[in-house]
């Protein structure tokens, strides 16, 4: 009995990751549109940061925020799609426990700071429509600083239990993840033990953040949109909804793929588990790869720049 607790019930070297079950003969079709989307967003991202980084005008603290975003769409994108595309191209579905642990922490860790920098990012259009005075004199670049720094720290100490508490868990043989990467809930579930913790953990996480986050920018666009509706002519508030669309846009996009990813994961037991996959991949990609393309297309001075480049080096 002893020989089989040590064998059967012990934490694993590696895992197996199985993909998308049931679709493994059309992985490589479906790296397709994975692969096509990570390009986007790795690029994409990648010309936000340039281009900000380039034009003094927009060293400022709504600018820094949304470097703060594409570095963790960044981190989401490439902390997947790797082992995701060497499951569907070459079959290689072992991920070693430690680096399992490690990716989990990662994508937990990065898109809960995508909800406190959305939330830094609502603060700020607040400020800049409501009380426009002291705009420049409240959000510093000092102060847009620390409100970053406390977003890494509090999100990053707020997931750190999520792979503690699964370090610590027996895993039964076989240790399979039915996944394209080591998502919380389906490493925790290969558990022996009793998984209660972890569950009422990912929920209080989830309540806190997402609950509070939501709060906090649907009390900051009531009062928005509150100060818009008060503007004399149609003009002007066409023209100051402009300035923060683009951040309502990037709330709408995130927060509608999160909430459906959790709708689908908490209450779809008779939802095929394919799916389940699908919505775990959209919730992670589709922002990444949207996010600089409402900014590039919506911000003024991003898109001026951007043109500016291109037909600088078109002459």
């Amino acid at each position: 009995m002893s020989d089989s607790n040590t064998t059967d019930f012990t934490n694993p070297s590696t895992f197996i990751l199985l993909g998308i079950p049931g679709l493994e003969a059309a992985h490589v079709w479906i790296s397709i549109p994975f692969c096509t989307m990570d390009a986007i967003a790795v690029l994409g991202n990648f010309i936000i940061l340039f281009i900000v980084k380039m034009e003094p005008s927009l060293h400022g603290p709504m600018y820094y925020f949304l470097c703060m975003l594409s570095v963790t769409d960044l981190v989401l994108s490439t902390s997947i799609l790797p082992k995701t595309l060497s499951i569907f191209w070459f079959n290689s579905r072992e991920i070693d426990f430690s680096a399992c642990l490690t990716q989990q922490y990662l994508i937990h860790c990065f898109s809960v700071m995508g909800y406190g920098i959305f939330m830094a990012m609502a603060f700020d259009c607040y400020v800049a429509i409501c009380d426009p005075l002291r705009h420049s004199n409240t959000l510093t670049n000092p102060m847009a600083a620390k409100i970053g720094l406390a977003i890494v720290v509090c999100e990053g100490m707020l997931v750190m239990p999520h792979p503690l508490l699964a370090r610590r868990q027996p895993y039964c043989r076989p240790y399979i993840i039915p996944h394209t990467h080591c998502e919380h809930m389906a490493v925790v579930k290969l558990a022996c033990a009793d998984i209660r913790i972890s569950s009422y953990y990912s929920l209080f996480v989830l309540f806190c953040v997402l609950g509070l986050d939501v709060f906090f920018i649907a009390v900051s666009y009531t009062q928005i949109l509150r100060a818009i509706f008060n503007l004399p002519t149609k003009d002007a508030r066409l023209k100051t909804f402009g300035n923060c669309g683009s951040h309502l846009c990037t709330i709408l996009a995130f927060y509608i793929s999160a909430i459906s990813f959790s709708l689908t994961y908490w209450f779809g037991e008779n939802v095929a588990l394919h799916f389940h996959v699908f919505t775990a991949k959209v919730y992670l990609l589709v922002p990444s790869m949207l996010n600089p393309i409402i900014y590039g297309v919506k911000t003024k001075q991003i898109r001026g720049r951007m043109f500016r480049l291109v037909t600088h080096k078109g002459t």
